[in-house]
């Protein structure tokens, strides 16, 4: 073993030793220890026990745990610590900016054991509230794991899109007279964008071509054919198609939907389809109805197509409330006053669901029987004086292992809705997982279960769940399934949702919102929701507040 691997273990041992709070002069030893290892200017292998012990900064300790990892190439005091801490803590240890002291915090006291649990931490603004963090240290560690996400090569929709936006008007303002649009991943509305494809239709393709080639819009540009590849400043893999604008209309159709769907409808066509003037001439000719971006994932929608009869998507207009909110009551930093003010007269709804933690969730100060009572004189209280608005009392109650839910009936029953959601023990195999949602879902108190799968896009899986037994549930049951719109979750997953609606179960686009703010992610849900499919009819905060209000009694009386 060379010196740098030894001095790497040395550190970690050092690091361990600081997040489980031994004695700081043997932190401060062993991290000495691991510089000095380092930049010996021989292998430290080549040496005894006793000539290690010489060495100025390792000593006799020390120098008996390099020989052990030498021997064994690992040192039982590192293993010892090692099963004690779980590896997501470890791996939190190498962000940049949050060293062994702050880490300690964040797992001990938030009980966030991995990174993508903290990069969700970061913006739900939920690091603040410990002990040593502020605003500046909260931003840094949320950018410095978004840049390990990119570095991956994979970016969330919703944190590539204000550059994608900004690059395409760039490209119009280079091309006033072209056509422009992205196309692919982006415009298909993927959670997870790979590579971002933009069309561009030009009456003279070569000069736009070689326009492209000559600017500065992207870093690392070269030409083949008519693509033209490059990267954005944050790595992301672009790649602009030129054409004729002639053949503009067929080039983005064949650019936007995947191989799979591309080839459905090219099949249907009895003709080669020349300079189409739009993509709807080209879904006619194959005998069906336009196709939404959205939707154009491989032969799902083709035969709804083929027979007139594909979903109205639903649209932002047709949102009406928004459901599973948090306050300053949990862990929210706006008051459900401001929250409601906000909703009824920036973004025009007819009502708000507050669903603050309930009490497992100390981490986020979760609600104390006493604590709800008390909330719930606040809301009708709010209610008696708001104008043509209405909140309703809502919780998110965390479902215990067993898939009970964390509060007694007499409580339960006071609230309006309640949304069910798992956050504590994620390590489940699907039956476990399974049965457990199952158990949360036939309560006769739940209304919506919340983000199902507990996943946290490019960071962590969601725990295995049988999606077919967990939707019939619902359906069995009359629980509505929640798509999270937190753009790191946009969990139930899309690819689920036609089968929740062929089973007549409703769904619910809720922000998760813990800020004023965090209602606008509800954009991204609905996003999601028009990818697999959803139609007002069948989305819960679609509907008014009278006709929720029903609902919601409905429920509360089977």
């Amino acid at each position: 073993m060379e010196n740098k691997p030894i001095a790497r273990k040395l550190r970690l041992l050092s690091q361990l030793m600081e997040l489980h709070d031994v004695n700081s002069f043997k932190v401060k030893s062993m991290a000495n220890a691991a510089f000095k290892v380092d930049k010996l200017p021989f292998p430290a292998k080549s040496k005894t026990t006793e000539e290690l012990e010489k060495i100025d900064g390792i000593g006799k300790s020390t120098a008996s745990k390099i020989t052990e990892l030498l021997q064994t190439g690992t040192m039982a005091e590192l293993e010892e610590l090692l099963a004690k801490t779980p590896q997501g803590v470890i791996e939190m240890m190498g962000i940049k900016g949050i060293g062994p002291k702050k880490v300690a915090i964040i797992w001990r006291e938030l009980g966030i054991e991995n990174i993508g649990e903290l990069f969700y931490a970061c913006n739900e603004n939920r690091l603040v509230e410990a002990k040593g963090f502020g605003l500046k240290t909260q931003e840094d560690i949320g950018k410095a794991i978004e840049f390990a996400m990119a570095s991956n090569g994979k970016f969330l929709y919703a944190h590539i899109e204000p550059e994608v936006n900004q690059l395409i008007d760039q490209l119009k303002g280079v091309f006033p007279n072209g056509l422009i649009e992205c196309a692919g991943e982006f415009r298909r509305c993927c959670e997870i964008i790979t590579k971002l494809v933009i069309v561009l239709g030009s009456r003279e393709e070569e000069m736009a071509f070689n326009t492209l080639l000559q600017s500065e819009i992207l870093s690392d540009v070269k030409g083949e054919g008519n693509h033209i590849t490059g990267k954005l400043h944050n790595g992301m893999q672009v790649d602009i198609v030129c054409v004729e604008k002639r053949y503009y209309y067929q080039e983005l159709f064949i650019q936007t939907g995947d191989d799979g769907h591309v080839e459905e409808v090219l099949s249907r066509t009895a003709d080669t389809i020349d300079q189409p003037t739009s993509e709807d001439l080209i879904y006619k000719k194959a005998g069906m109805e336009f196709i939404q971006p959205e939707l154009r994932e491989g032969a799902a929608f083709i035969a709804r197509a083929e027979r007139n009869t594909l979903p109205q998507l639903i649209v932002h207009h047709d949102l009406k409330g928004t459901l599973h909110n948090h306050s300053t009551w949990s862990d929210g930093i706006n008051t459900i006053e401001e929250m409601a003010l906000y909703c009824r007269d920036e973004l025009n709804l007819q009502y708000l669901g507050m669903c603050d933690h309930s009490k497992s969730a100390f981490y986020a100060k979760g609600l104390s029987i006493e604590r709800v009572l008390q909330q719930q004189e606040e809301i009708d209280h709010l209610n008696k004086k708001l104008n043509g608005f209405h909140i309703f009392k809502g919780i998110e109650s965390d479902i215990l292992y067993d898939g009970s839910l964390d509060y007694p009936g007499e409580i339960l029953k006071r609230f309006d809705f309640i949304v069910a959601s798992v956050h504590s023990i994620l390590k489940m195999d699907e039956e476990k997982a399974t049965s457990r949602l199952i158990k949360a879902i036939e309560n006769p108190f739940t209304t919506i279960i919340g983000h199902p799968t507990g996943r946290l896009l490019l960071s962590r899986n969601g725990y295995p769940i049988n999606y077919k037994k967990v939707i019939d549930a619902c359906a069995a049951n009359k629980v509505v399934i929640e798509i999270n719109a937190n753009p790191l979750r946009l969990d139930m997953d899309w690819r689920w949702h036609q089968y929740t609606l062929d089973k007549g179960v409703w769904l619910s686009i809720n922000p998760d919102a813990h800020r004023n703010e965090g209602f606008l992610d509800t954009r991204y849900g609905l996003l999601v929701a028009r990818k697999g499919g959803l139609y007002k009819e069948r989305c819960l905060n679609a509907l008014s507040l009278q006709e929720i209000n029903n609902f919601f009694n409905l429920k509360k009386q089977a």
